[in-house]
């Protein structure tokens, strides 16, 4: 970017780099050359696969639309390269491209830059750090091709901004409480205040309260699914576990296709900071260890669909066949099932009413944002509300964390314990619970019982209920062997009359993460007995690939 974002600056040879004449060199074989004239287009915003460009003669800006106006957001001089993860993404491009000067490019196809940054590591270090760098500052400027108009007084403004973030889209926002030029831009697409949010695609489709789906199809995130493909694995859900597995089999040469009902990363993807994970002493935030993990598995040729459920599993005669909601079905020779686990609700009167406005599941920025310096709420006891409450002290007033049992030892990690007792304004509250919450349009008040039967009342606004696990199987139901919570059974832990009931059809037993369908595999929250982990759930995805290469082979 011509302006770098606070984040990045000190790294804009790592942003911009230039090349040298021996990569330049290994470069030229990979595509042809271009000529534009001056301020001809190159590209378009929302445009789809558009090429990969080095610079050879003359400078090329991009730019970011918005109506009559052009905001410069890059300069490339020769030796430098256009792009970022959009194009490993295979979604359409965010920004606009003009020739500043006569132009002479060299023009490498996206599929052709895949195989590139697969083969030749000193160059794909370049491209993928690159490509990182810029999305993280596209993020951190909004330079998108998405406009939100929205309050945070409305739980769908909340969850739109989250999906985006999570899909680590760009966007712009307008508060219609307290932007001038929000009503302005309501009145232009003529929308009322009463209809947001409201998501402006490149200036033009105007979608009112949009679903995930549609927000998917405005702004095309998900590539068309051929439907005579077999793919070598399709894995359901994209959490650490369904990312790792995904990894570790496009590495290997395998098909791959990701599927996710909502946003990638799981329960894991909501945590502000993770710090117990192997490699980043430092911690590393749910959303970052996510990103990185999809650009490596579109690195390496896999692909997702996000925003879309399974509705069911069909067996064929030699292929497995994944219907997604609307009938389109996906075709697969082994399935890894890792859609995890969500927190148990609170069992509360009008706590549905509160969820956005009040009631959250994640603690990122954009919660803490509507938090503010309030006092807080966190229910739970585990590692996920021992990040939340420490992140969410930073800002907070003062973070109350309620637990049903004695001590947080039993279920959290020691050094999130001790930073919970070092923190002056947390306090912890045992074998408490949350018996009512009152409000208008907003969570406005909390009643807590603790250990000994005495209420607390508290005029507080926001509550994060982070306490107990529901997998997410209600799509396997019927067809699978789960347990008692609907946890799926693999491997050993599949009763022998069970097997026989299902009428398990090879001489062999169900592998270590195998369902009771033959080359279907269960990893992560969502298995039966495993351990509610990061790197668990990482190295279960890794460890499965090895398996379903087995009952391939088998």
């Amino acid at each position: 970017m011509v302006s770098l974002p606070r984040a990045l600056e000190g790294r804009r040879s790592q942003v911009f780099p230039a090349l040298t004449a021996a990569q330049l060199a290994r470069l030229t074989v990979c595509g042809s050359e271009q000529s534009f004239d001056t301020r001809a287009l190159v590209w378009e915003q929302g445009d789809e696969a558009v090429p990969f460009y080095v610079v050879l003669e003359g400078q090329l800006e991009v730019l970011h639309p918005r109506g009559a106006i052009e905001h410069v957001v890059a300069l490339y001089e020769p030796a430098q390269f256009t792009g970022e993860m959009s194009m490993l993404l295979g979604r359409r491009n965010l920004l606009r491209a003009r020739a500043r000067s006569g132009l002479r490019v060299l023009r490498i196809e996206p599929a052709r830059l895949r195989t590139l940054v697969q083969t030749d590591p000193e160059l794909s270090d370049i491209i993928m750090r690159a490509f990182i760098l810029r999305r993280v500052g596209l993020v951190a400027e909004g330079w998108g091709d998405a406009l939100v108009v929205g309050s945070p007084d409305s739980a769908a403004t909340l969850r739109l901004q989250a999906f985006l973030v999570r899909n680590g889209q760009p966007y712009q926002y307008l508060d219609v409480k307290r932007d001038a030029d929000a009503q302005a831009m309501l009145d232009t697409f003529h929308v009322g205040v009463d209809e947001i949010p409201v998501l402006i695609c490149r200036g033009e489709r105007v979608l009112k309260r949009p679903s995930e789906s549609e927000v998917v199809a405005c702004l095309g995130l998900n590539a068309a699914i051929a439907p005579t493909r077999v793919f070598h694995v399709v894995v359901c859900g994209a959490g650490p576990g369904g990312l790792a597995a995904a990894v570790y089999a496009a590495s290997e040469g395998l098909d791959v296709m990701i599927v996710e009902a909502g946003s990638p990363g799981g329960q894991a993807g909501s945590s502000s900071k993770i710090e117990n994970y192997l490699g980043f002493p430092t911690g590393v935030s749910g959303q970052e260890l996510t990103s990185r993990a999809i650009a490596q598995a579109e690195k390496f040729g896999a692909r997702m669909v996000i925003a879309r459920k399974v509705a069911a599993l069909h067996r064929d005669a030699t292929t497995l066949r994944v219907e997604l909601e609307g009938g389109e079905c996906l075709r697969t020779r082994a399935l890894i099932i890792a859609t995890g686990a969500q927190y148990r609700k609170l069992e509360i009167p009008h706590r549905a009413r509160f969820e956005g406005t009040g009631v959250y599941y994640a603690a990122t920025l954009i919660e803490a944002q509507q938090c503010g310096a309030e006092e807080v709420v966190v229910v739970g006891g585990g590692n996920s509300a021992g990040q939340a409450a420490t992140f969410l002290a930073r800002s907070a007033a003062h973070v109350h964390v309620l637990i049903r049992g004695p001590s947080l030892a039993e279920s959290m990690s020691s050094y999130l314990v001790r930073r919970i007792e070092e923190t002056p304004n947390i306090t912890l509250h045992r074998r408490a619970s949350v018996v009512a919450m009152a409000g208008n349009e907003h969570l406005e008040e909390v009643t807590w019982r603790d250990e000994n039967a005495a209420e607390t009342h508290k005029s507080i606004r926001h509550v994060f209920s982070m306490a107990g696990a529901v997998p997410n199987t209600t799509w396997l139901r019927g067809a699978f062997a789960l347990d008692e919570q609907g946890f799926v059974l693999t491997g050993a832990d599949i009763p022998p009359e069970v097997l026989d009931r299902e009428h398990w059809p090879l001489a062999r037993p169900p592998m270590l993460f195998e369902t009771s369908w033959p080359r279907v595999f269960a990893i992560g929250d969502v298995r039966a007995n495993s351990v509610k982990r990061v790197a668990s759930a990482v190295g279960e995805g890794s460890v499965c690939i090895h398996l379903v290469h087995r009952a391939l082979d088998g």
